[in-house]
């Protein structure tokens, strides 16, 4: 009689703790729905781009968007289809290409420290155009690719096609031409291809390169999204643009309160409002995320 007491408690202490860590993780993935939730109540932030969308990688679903399906300029976030259409040919990286007149902005007239008869690597110019927006670096680029221009705006709008952009067009590959189209929505899908490419990652990320120049002083290239240089930020990708018509404009995905995230920012104006905005949705994303995690900290 005494031995089945014991058996009977100890398979009470046993059915005891399996309810306790069943309890347990359920309350995580309440606690889980209340950071989704959260998104949806927290005041959304203040952006002052026209056109946005915050993208939560984790959950497949936006948690910001203003104007998000408007079709307008992208200016050279163009350059990141640029870079995977370049990548997906499998081309030798190590290829000596040199800067021709052909490559100068005829469009817009913008300047380049890049001149004529400059010879890189593939793998440099991707880097430049990527990192520091170099037209010349881009132009080059499409120029070279087997069939040149036409063949590879032919394969930039095939991409894009392939990867569900339904609204997004192509007409150079530098991003100055206007009429490459996009809208946030398209471009959250771009990025998400884009990452996928870890060139792609570490030219983006790269905050600068020295290019060495026979007969000249070695030139340095900075990246335009002074964000990468930021050590509060955990940036996988980020690009830049401008044109008059697409205003200022920035896409990254960053890890902001461990969550992978897809930002998209279009037609700021003011040399600071993309960054800004930026950081806006950082502080919004972060601010909404610790109440419930406070909360939890203090029911365990």
């Amino acid at each position: 009689m005494r031995n089945k007491i014991i058996m009977l408690a100890l398979l009470g202490h046993v059915l005891l703790a399996h309810a306790d860590g069943n309890e347990g993780t359920n309350a995580v993935v309440r606690d889980d729905q209340s950071i989704s939730a959260a998104f949806n109540r927290a005041p959304p932030p203040r952006l002052q781009s026209a056109i946005a969308m915050v993208y939560d990688e984790q959950e497949q679903r936006p948690i910001y968007s203003k104007n998000a399906d408007n079709v307008v300029p992208i200016a050279s976030i163009t350059k990141l289809m640029t870079a995977m259409v370049i990548l997906d040919a499998k081309l030798p990286m190590d290829e000596l290409i040199s800067i021709s007149a052909e490559d100068r902005d005829h469009l817009k007239g913008t300047r380049s420290r890049m001149r004529n008869g400059m010879t890189l690597t593939r793998a440099e110019l991707i880097k430049l155009a990527l990192m520091a927006s170099e037209n010349r670096a881009a132009a080059a680029l499409a120029r070279t690719y087997p069939g040149g221009m036409p063949v590879m705006l032919a394969m930039m709008n095939a991409k894009a096609l392939e990867l569900g952009m339904t609204s997004t067009h192509f007409n150079d590959p530098t991003g100055l031409n206007s009429s490459n189209v996009s809208t946030a929505q398209d471009l959250v899908k771009m990025v998400m291809a884009a990452q996928k490419y870890e060139e792609i990652q570490r030219c983006t990320t790269t905050s600068s390169h020295i290019v060495q120049v026979q007969g000249r002083r070695p030139l340095q290239f900075n990246n335009t999204n002074p964000l990468v240089r930021n050590s509060q930020w955990d940036i996988g990708l980020s690009k830049t643009g401008y044109i008059s018509e697409a205003g200022r404009c920035l896409v990254m995905q960053a890890r902001i309160s461990n969550r992978p995230t897809v930002i998209v920012l279009l037609d700021s104006w003011g040399k600071r409002t993309r960054v800004g905005d930026a950081v806006r949705v950082k502080r919004w994303m972060e601010n909404a995320v610790e109440g419930p995690v406070r909360r939890v900290s203090r029911r365990g």
